[in-house]
């Protein structure tokens, strides 16, 4: 990066921390601390949901997953309105009016405390792990900038994380997401106009997606039913629905954001405007990455996207070899854009044969630059076999720094980071919250002072910190970050949803019965996902659903037994 991206990246984020940590003083109890005092309007409600789900994975893994398989990952989110209607019915209302700090306060008052310690312990392992990719996202940025190993990167932006949020709490995190917000939103539109605008002068915005859609790249809609397909619209409104409900209504990190809502409708508010504007802006997101795709037709992309690990393949003894896959890959690569220019003729000359004709030649050619691309990424194995193959998350990182003009490209490094920032601090800040309040307060010190809670948060925020940089520090090993943190979510969040449907409408079912079944249902769901029989969003569906017939099945055969001693009992004699 030039001098002026530094300067860009470096006023970004201190101005926003600075700001986050001047609005957050005079935090001085926990209430203060995990909830900001309960005093945000509708507006910060939104973009502090918005943030914490939008982490550096989106802005990183997103266009990367567009620009290699398209836009069918948008379905993803076609459940959320929903769930956002669901949410402001009956989880919100009941969480302001019971006067939670967490979710799983309430488990405890319609259940018992070891369905509530269960559920916590869930969410405990989810959010700790997923907190760990969070991390490592924006560790990939620094590393492809500096030209270092992602692990010293990692330890950095983890510990920089940990810091302000210790400092500030809630208030520190909602605070620096209402600014990250308007940054990350006015940056995005900055960045498509542009890609549009680099493209060459014959081709525009609408022949741009002609070309990526021809080589299957906006294939955004499915209505096919596939049990095993990752992204359809019934997966999207039915599994994404299970998913997004679990985890907006039951996840600590996203319950904190809309508990610190003014009011209940300020916080029913935050929730429905979050629900429609977040497919509004993951489209854009991955419509980038679609034209990031189409660009890289016209202009030859690195046989690696990762300059890191090819800069080690090029200082090997391999490094021969390399260069005579370089050079292959070039000669394909001018093969390949010939191919686009025809398809671009026949496009102009609406001839739908000669389109179909081409696209079958261009997708061939397409194959073969993948194959030599392969070549290298085998070389690079065999000169380290732990070297990160996957450079799925670096496409849009590379574009942004190579193209870009100076400037822009700090501005867009800063988005990225802040967006891992105020997703991974809401992240720690609900670990905090949990640890404290569901385990810490209830099970170990029952009787203590405010200013000693407030103390054992921060220092459950600095334990939680380090898990989470140990986590990073293997997160490099699960391929592309925005699918890994949400098959890791589906894998426990369609048990805890199935114990809170419990929780909210079968009163008659009690806390053993759901304690069984949801121990149950987590082998069951570990034991599909192991077994790959089902695409990942459906766990959620099956978690949930087995948790509630078998919490039925169950409490029906306690009553029964307790029928049959009730019987047996022997009467005493007058």
């Amino acid at each position: 990066m030039s001098g002026l991206d530094w300067i860009v990246l470096l006023i970004t984020l201190l101005t926003i921390i600075v700001y986050g940590i001047y609005k957050s003083r005079g935090t001085v109890n926990i209430d203060g601390f995990l909830l900001g005092n309960k005093s945000f309007p509708w507006y910060h409600v939104t973009l502090s949901v918005m943030a914490t789900q939008a982490s550096a994975i989106t802005f990183l893994s997103a266009p990367g997953l567009a620009f290699s398989s398209g836009m069918a990952f948008v379905q993803f989110y076609f459940g959320l309105p929903l769930a956002m209607i669901v949410l402001c019915i009956t989880f919100v209302p009941i969480f302001h009016k019971l006067k939670v700090y967490t979710a799983y306060e309430f488990l405890e008052n319609r259940f018992d405390l070891k369905t509530r310690a269960l559920t916590a312990f869930l969410f405990l392992i989810q959010r700790g792990l997923s907190t760990g990719i969070t991390i490592y996202a924006p560790s990939i940025i620094l590393s492809t900038i500096l030209n270092i190993d992602t692990t010293y990167t990692t330890i950095f932006i983890g510990s920089l994380v940990v810091i302000y949020t210790v400092y500030g709490g809630t208030k520190a995190v909602s605070y620096t997401q209402l600014l990250q917000m308007s940054v990350i939103f006015s940056g995005l539109l900055i960045a498509g106009i542009l890609v549009v605008n680099m493209l060459p002068e014959t081709v525009g915005f609408g022949k741009a997606l002609q070309i990526a859609g021809k080589m299957g790249r906006t294939n955004a809609i499915d209505f096919n039913f596939d049990w095993n397909n990752q992204y359809t619209v019934l997966s999207g409104l039915i599994g994404g629905f299970f998913l997004q409900l679990s985890y907006f209504g039951t996840d600590q990190s996203q319950v904190g954001r809309y508990l610190t809502g003014s009011s209940i409708s300020q916080s029913r508010l935050g929730l429905l405007m979050n629900g429609l504007v977040k497919i509004p802006m993951q489209f854009l997101i991955l419509l980038i990455g679609v034209l990031v795709f189409t660009f890289y037709q016209y202009h030859q992309p690195p046989v690696f996207f990762n300059s890191y690990e090819l800069g080690k393949l090029e200082k090997s003894q391999y490094s021969p070899e390399l260069n005579k896959i370089k050079s292959d890959y070039a000669n394909a690569f001018n093969d390949k854009q010939a191919e686009v220019k025809k398809l671009e003729i026949a496009l102009d000359a609406n001839d739908e044969s000669a389109i179909n004709s081409q696209r079958v030649l261009l997708q061939d050619a397409d194959k073969k630059t993948k194959a030599i691309r392969q070549q290298a990424v085998d070389l690079m194995q065999k000169n380290d076999p732990d070297a990160d193959t996957n450079d799925n998350n670096y496409v849009f990182l590379s574009f942004v720094t190579q193209y870009l003009p100076k400037g822009l490209i700090g501005l867009l490094i800063a988005i990225i980071f802040l967006a891992s920032m105020g997703s991974t601090a809401s992240a720690l800040n609900s670990l905090a919250s949990t640890t404290v309040i569901d385990i810490y307060k209830r099970l170990i010190n029952k009787e203590d002072s405010d200013k000693k809670y407030l103390a054992v948060s921060r220092w459950a925020t600095v334990i939680w910190g380090f898990f989470c940089i140990l986590m990073a520090l293997y997160a490099s090993k699960m391929g592309n970050l925005i699918e890994a943190v949400n098959i890791l979510g589906s894998l426990f969040y369609g048990t805890i949803l199935g114990i809170f449907v419990v929780a909210f409408y079968l009163k008659k079912i009690g806390g053993s019965a759901t304690f069984a079944a949801a121990i149950i249902t987590e082998a069951v769901v570990f034991a599909c996902w192991w077994s790959n029989i089902m695409a990942f969003l459906w766990l959620n569906v099956v978690g949930c659903l087995l948790v509630v017939i078998f919490a039925y099945v169950i409490q029906i055969m306690e009553n029964r037994k307790s029928k049959v001693l009730i019987v047996r009992r022997p009467v005493s004699p007058d």
